[in-house]
């Protein structure tokens, strides 16, 4: 029987590319009275993708346009949430300014490429929407003293999904994007607020950050060093990126916590250590309890065993290091793709119940 194709996924639209748009058709109607819909823009690789407008409404003082979010396939906490901007003019020379509006966060901390103080809105969707004012303004030969306000319906509820609080962003979310396109399952978008955090725990004077693959571990390093939030990093399967990053960006030491599979993964010599890019060895765990001393009945049984938690079971029960040996293996690697960074590294193993089996520093 012949497999179905698999069917591509659908990408989808930044924040920032949906908050440019309602920026376009707010000032057009603003100036003109009449709202563009669907409103076209250019992305930064000259795309041009139209949308359609969710709200409208204007007085004589200011308009503002609405635009719901489609991020495609991709699992975005943003995908239909409504982006609203909202324009005036400003005081005659005080140029285009950029304003927070309900659930878009602040920046508070720095390290991020927007300073403290100013509103969570990158640089690329700065720049789309400094573009399209500038566009406009000369067509109507008008004076580009623009305000532009953004907010995000729910937003502050949808941050606490997000990165955001720990990176010292504050009251909601912040308006993305670097092409103006979400890609599906983008890998990059996990590796960026990898760095992010990296950026805000250097940037405020903390030499120790402690990266874990999920919340467990997360929890028990939080605990065992009481650390900040902005000092936990989210590597999930990124210990790759994650490595290279503090190798160009060093700190004092990095702790690198995760579960016995995870982090046997990392041990082999992966840096990805997604459950489609990786897989746990059965045989190398064999010759790991070999050099722990295991039987050969035991380094059999573990050949043919289902999981890397039922290895590491057996390997309790009779009282042999396993999860000792994974954690300095797995430090070895992560010191090998650091290379000469001058950082303390640390690896520590974790049990599903959130004890501590293994620790190599």
């Amino acid at each position: 029987m012949s497999r179905k194709p698999q069917q591509k996924l659908r990408e989808g639209w930044t924040t920032g590319a949906c908050a440019t748009a309602a920026t376009r058709a707010a000032l057009t109607a603003l100036i003109t009275g009449e709202f563009p819909d669907p409103v076209i823009i250019t992305l930064p690789k000259g795309q041009m993708p139209a949308f359609a407008l969710a709200f409208e409404e204007k007085n004589e003082d200011w308009a503002c346009a609405s635009i719901i979010k489609d991020a495609g396939d991709d699992p975005d906490v943003t995908h239909q949430a409504l982006i609203t901007a909202t324009v005036r003019f400003g005081a005659a020379g005080s140029g285009i300014i950029f304003k927070a509006g309900e659930g878009v966060g602040m920046v508070t901390k720095a390290g991020l490429p927007i300073a403290p103080g100013e509103p969570a809105i990158n640089p690329v969707p700065r720049l789309m929407m400094t573009q399209v004012v500038e566009e406009i303004v000369l067509k109507y030969k008008v004076p580009d003293d623009v305000e532009i306000v953004i907010s995000v319906a729910d937003g502050e509820k949808l941050a606490q999904k997000t990165w955001n609080p720990r990176l010292g962003i504050i009251g909601g979310l912040s308006i993305l994007g670097t092409t103006g396109i979400v890609h599906p399952f983008s890998c990059s978008a996990w590796i960026h607020s990898i760095h992010s955090g990296i950026d805000v725990a250097r940037a405020n004077g903390f030499d120790h950050v402690a990266a874990a693959t999920g919340s467990t571990s997360e929890a028990v390093v939080k605990k065992l060093y009481s650390l900040p939030d902005f000092a936990l990093i989210d590597m999930g399967d990124f210990a790759g990126g994650m490595l290279k990053y503090l190798r160009r960006n060093p700190v004092a030491k990095v702790t690198i916590a995760g579960g016995f599979g995870k982090l046997t993964k990392l041990a082999q010599g992966f840096l990805d250590l997604h459950s489609g890019r990786s897989q746990v060895s059965f045989d190398w765990l064999a010759g790991a309890l070999e050099q722990a001393g295991g039987s050969p009945e035991i380094q059999e049984r573990t050949r043919s065993a289902n999981t890397a938690m039922e290895v590491l079971t057996m390997a309790q029960k009779h009282g042999l290091p396993l999860a000792q040996y994974v954690a300095e293996k797995a430090r070895k690697t992560a010191m090998k793709t650091l290379r000469s960074a001058p950082i303390e590294v640390e690896v520590i193993v974790i049990d599903r119940h959130g004890g501590i089996v293994g620790r190599a520093h």
